[in-house]
Parts: C-alpha cells; sequence; structure tokens
C-alpha cells in the first residue's frame, strides 16, 4: 500500500532544507509557487508544464507591469519547484516576453542646482550642508 503523497509546501520546505536555502528564499519561493497555482486556477503544478510557467511569466510581464528581477525570481522559484521538488526539471520554457521596466534612478541634483541651494541657508546651516555635500 502506497503512503499518502505529502503536501506540496512541506516538500517545497524539505527540499529547502535539505539544500540549506535562508527562510527568506522559501518564503519567497513558496509565494511564487502559490501564486503560480493561483494562477493557473489550482492545478497541481506535476499536472502542469513548461508552457503553463511560460503563460504565467508572460502574464506577468505584460499584465502585472512587474520589474525584469521580479520575474526573473519567480522564474527561479518555478525552475526549484520542478527540478528540486518534483523531479520533473521543466527544460525549455519557450519564449517569454520579458519584462522591461526600468529601474527607477534617484534624483541627483547637478551642482549648480546644490549650490544654489546651500548659498541661500543660514550661516550655520550652509556650514553643515556644505560639509555634507562636499
Amino acid at each position: 500500500m502506497k503512503g499518502k503523497q505529502p503536501r506540496l509546501r512541506d516538500q517545497v520546505h524539505a527540499v529547502i532544507r535539505v539544500n540549506h536555502y535562508s527562510i527568506r528564499t522559501e518564503k519567497t519561493y513558496w509565494y511564487w509557487i502559490r501564486y503560480f497555482i493561483r494562477f493557473q486556477q489550482m492545478k497541481h503544478p506535476r499536472d502542469m508544464g513548461p508552457r503553463e510557467v511560460n503563460e504565467f511569466l508572460t502574464w506577468l510581464a505584460v499584465h502585472r507591469n512587474v520589474a525584469a528581477a521580479t520575474q526573473a525570481q519567480a522564474l527561479n522559484a518555478l525552475v526549484f519547484l520542478y527540478d528540486k521538488v518534483l523531479d520533473k526539471p521543466l527544460g525549455e520554457i519557450g519564449e517569454v516576453i520579458r519584462s522591461k521596466k526600468p529601474r527607477k534612478l534617484p534624483v541627483v541634483l547637478t551642482h549648480e542646482e546644490a549650490m544654489q541651494i546651500i548659498d541661500r541657508l543660514g550661516k550655520t546651516d550652509r556650514l553643515i550642508a556644505s560639509l555634507l555635500y562636499g
């Protein structure tokens, strides 16, 4: 008589522990695995494959407008699931529309703009700002 298969969550947890992944990685991977399963109307991952992973990753880029790093994180979680947990490597998942959301660049003042602001400060504040800026 074959024993009952452990829940997917417990399988993921066990493999994470055996491979010495961090708790943070475990939480992140489980988040993406659950998201994937929900996206595919609660089908078990063993009943899906590269096509469904491709659909999910493309949907993240096109409809959720996630950053490229976020899309890559989701892919890593699913590759881990199929390769290490289900022992069913994904192989080629086909062409995925990649996120093109650029990183947000910080706003930086030009030297002239910084000097204009510093010049408007009082004597003590100007000294402090000049030291911090310089």
